[in-house]
């Protein structure tokens, strides 16, 4: 691994360590501030909520001030905030900080895919695109399992300190090892109204909004509902091991099958991980963790393949906007139905969800590709004819990079 590889998956192992470190810990803050599930929630839903609004206006400002400078700014800041975050009065102030610290953190999903594709070229990419996505799924993995591992003997301040501690150290890796850019990046201004026109797009942003809702709502109430140590119910979070396999599984039946014949599929996964957590809760969040995964990767490098060229850093920046309010909006909404109605209610909420969802990939898989060529105006190749139909048929192996998601979950 050289130096910009691994600034980039410390940039992604930082931001992400520090976004999801409260979610373990929730159930020791609700009951500090007197709080039930839902208003836990808020937590997490607080910071993921704040990056989904400025990821893209951060995405925007990137490109005229530099990837380098926003990634390094964003991981210092969201690391300095975590460190004071354990010391937050009460809880508005506490919300407050975790606010800020999801508007820090949205440089780094917002900049450091643009940031590899402007420094290297086509041969060293997809192995710099693995190490980014590996050091953000390990950072999500890492900062619950610091929280939550070490909650019992530090208490949920103790242990949100030690994790923004490590945060610190990743970020410093990133201040020291990022290289500087050669040059600015250069962008076409129009990729915004082709980003929003295509209905197979805007379905795919809904999408995301819906599983990563569901997604998140399931683990935000895990710790509630499952007994016994705090450190133990924390294991849970491993599951995310499986999710990482499916997801490279998935990529490859989207390859050959199609991506939305494979989405379906790995919605059905999901929908079968809430019915067999009403048997037994962690059974229901490995397969659950696992459909989600698979979904998010197919989801995602739908949207990669269906944008014109000229739009897919605005296509991914829109559909990371989605992911984040599912995550945020979501997640508190799942979290509200266990508070109301417990862990019956909660996975009958989650199954709408999922059947809105596979009735919006229905709707999306014989819809074609917009005749015009993307970038036609630039003298760039018009769309080949493979690309015509998403649901049908397979992606040529050229396209694997674009199907690479910067997303943690």
């Amino acid at each position: 691994m050289n130096r910009l590889t691994a600034a980039i998956a410390a940039s992604g192992f930082a931001c992400f360590a520090l976004l999801y470190t409260p979610q373990p810990v929730m159930p020791q803050i609700a009951a500090e501030y007197g709080l039930g599930p839902g208003g836990a929630s808020l937590a997490l839903s607080a910071a993921t909520l704040a990056l989904a609004v400025v990821v893209v206006p951060i995405a925007m400002l990137s490109e005229r001030v530099g990837r380098r400078p926003v990634i390094v700014v964003s991981v210092l800041v969201a690391a300095l905030l975590g460190l004071v975050l354990p010391f937050a009065p009460n809880y508005e102030v506490f919300l407050g900080l975790r606010v800020l610290q999801g508007i820090a953190a949205a440089g780094v999903p917002a900049a450091s895919m643009a940031y590899l594709a402007d420094a290297l070229d086509k041969k060293k990419l997809g192995a710099a695109m693995g190490a980014m996505i590996a050091g953000n799924s390990l950072g999500g993995m890492s900062g619950r399992l610091v929280t939550g591992m070490t909650v019992d003997w530090l208490g949920w301040r103790g242990s949100v300190l030690l994790a923004g501690v490590f945060g610190l150290v990743a970020a410093l890796i990133v201040v020291f090892f990022l290289p500087r850019a050669q040059a600015m990046p250069k962008r076409a201004p129009s990729g915004m109204k082709a980003a929003l026109k295509d209905p197979v797009l805007l379905s795919m942003y809904a999408v995301a909004v819906l599983l990563v809702g569901a997604f998140i709502s399931f683990y935000n109430v895990a710790g509630f509902q499952l007994t016994g140590p705090a450190w133990l119910e924390t294991l849970v979070f491993l599951f995310y091991g499986f999710g990482s396999t499916a997801a490279a599984f998935a990529g490859r039946l989207a390859d050959r099958f199609g991506r939305g014949k494979v989405l379906l599929l790995c919605i059905g996964v999901l929908a079968l991980g809430a019915l067999a957590s009403l048997v037994w809760v962690p059974l229901g969040l490995a397969i659950v963790t696992a459909g989600f995964f698979a979904s998010h990767t197919t989801a995602s490098g739908w949207v990669a393949a269906r944008a014109p060229e000229h739009a897919r850093g605005q296509a991914s920046g829109l559909y990371l906007a989605g992911f984040y309010v599912g995550s945020s909006v979501g997640g508190t909404s799942g979290a509200t139905a266990y508070e109301e109605w417990g862990w019956g209610g909660l996975v009958l909420v989650l199954l709408g969800w999922l059947a809105l969802a596979a009735m919006l990939v229905v709707c999306s898989q014989s819809s074609p590709v917009n005749s015009a060529p993307s970038g036609a105006s630039r003298g760039t190749a018009p769309t080949p004819p493979y690309a015509r139909y998403e649901g049908v048929g397979a992606a040529p192996r050229a396209t694997r990079l674009d199907t690479k998601w910067t997303g943690e979950g």
